[in-house]
């Protein structure tokens, strides 16, 4: 029998709609949501509820989840006509259409790497091993939206739009910051592969590899401590104690399947969504003092960045190792169970012995595979994913309109529909 929270889940997708049934856009006023169940959904941050929606441990309501349109099933593109009369916006705020996010972040990203390069000005050895990462040729999501954040939230405090110097150290910080994690995580993993190459473990050994990820986060420290805030150290240092939960909690498993999917979740959110959410408040802090303003910036990095987890949990399973550029089923052969995985041990009782035995016997990886496909796993997971994003969507619209504040309603689009 399916546990609570997976059943509660379940019925999400049963009666999801696209991602917003209606937006509306009136002069001075931001996009909102008509529906009152969205209105109803609360989100909770606090200690081991963290990613999870509050509605997946309570309903509020008789029609908390009565959305009246249907999901259409994978499709590539947008989810919804609904989302195309956003994206041309009323003519009263612009004349023409949202950008795309990487046009509008271009300016402030354009020289991101060689600015991180510079930070890292070491020893012949020891800067070819940080450098090799930041090449430019990552997806520059996470800097991304710190730029765009915080150019949407001085707009929103009656500030000119362009980047303050913190704020910009900030972006770089979260890059620097992320990239340690991944060479981190590939020590850890053994992984040979990442972004299409051999990781660094692979090229230079583990020893190395670990040292140079402890450097680019003593780096990322120097850095944070020279914008001269208090608050932005504290925020980041939460960032840094979450990754290390968060990897410890990706070595363990719940034999409850409510707590495992809790568990997911949680770890999702430490592992990915706190760097973002945590990086999109250290920018509100240094141009506002109103903590609701701080919660906004925060509720959306944490939604998007766990929405962002779901879907490349999604791709570990329909996205081929060239797309990737790292090697598909990869989670599966880690001995990880995603969220395909789980909501697929719903359909096939059967995946949870192999989930508990972390998918170590001869035959489990394959076995587990088959059972996702002939599941609605994978479709699940699309569908939590795109929650997620609705509560991005409903938090950043609280700012006062501006071509950011659009971009980063738009991105939520781009999350979704990703496919590498």
């Amino acid at each position: 029998m399916a546990c609570p929270l997976l059943r509660q889940c379940s019925k999400w997708n049963a009666n999801c709609s696209s991602l917003f049934e209606t937006l509306w856009y009136s002069n001075g006023r931001s996009v909102s949501f008509s529906t009152s169940s969205l209105g109803r959904t609360s989100w909770s941050s606090g200690p081991g509820n963290e990613g999870q929606p509050s509605a997946l441990r309570r309903r509020t309501g008789p029609n908390t989840f009565n959305f009246t349109t249907s999901l259409a099933r994978h499709k590539p593109r947008l989810l919804d006509p609904s989302l195309k009369s956003f994206f041309c916006i009323n003519s009263a705020h612009t004349d023409v259409k949202v950008q795309d996010p990487f046009t509008i972040a271009q300016k402030d990203l354009t020289n991101l790497y060689d600015d991180i390069r510079k930070e890292l000005f070491v020893t012949k050895e020891l800067k070819a091993l940080c450098h090799y990462y930041f090449d430019g040729k990552g997806k520059a999501i996470r800097p991304m939206i710190v730029v765009l954040m915080a150019r949407a939230l001085n707009s929103h405090s009656n500030r000119s739009g362009e980047l303050l110097p913190g704020q910009r150290a900030v972006a770089m910080i979260t890059e620097m910051i992320h990239t340690a994690s991944l060479v981190h995580d590939d020590v850890i993993d053994g992984s040979n592969k990442r972004r299409g190459k051999g990781t660094i473990n692979e090229l230079w050994g583990e020893k190395k590899a670990i040292l140079a990820g402890d450097f680019i986060l003593s780096v990322a420290s120097i850095t944070m401590a020279r914008i001269g805030n208090n608050t932005v150290v504290k925020v980041f240092s939460q960032v840094i104690e979450d990754l290390v939960r968060g990897e410890f909690m990706q070595l363990g498993s719940k034999e409850n399947e409510n707590e495992r999917f809790k568990h997911y979740l949680e770890k999702t959110f430490k592992k990915t969504a706190s760097l973002i959410a945590n990086s999109c408040k250290a920018v509100c802090v240094l141009v506002s003092s109103d903590p609701k303003v701080h919660e906004i910036a925060y509720q959306y990095g944490k939604n998007v960045g766990i929405a962002f987890q779901l879907v490349d949990d999604v791709l570990d399973f329909t996205s081929g190792a060239n797309h990737l550029g790292k090697p598909s089923a990869a989670d599966l052969k880690l001995g990880l169970a995603t969220g395909p995985v789980l909501f697929a041990c719903q359909q096939f009782p059967e995946l949870h012995s192999m989930i508990m035995r972390r998918f170590s016997s001869k035959g489990d990886v394959d076995r587990a595979w088959q059972y996702v496909f002939q599941s609605d796993g994978v479709e699940q997971t699309k569908n939590l994913a795109q929650h997620y994003c609705q509560e991005a969507i409903r938090q950043i619209s609280m700012l006062r309109p501006s071509a950011e504040r659009d971009a980063l309603i738009r991105l939520t689009e781009m999350v979704l529909t990703r496919d590498k």
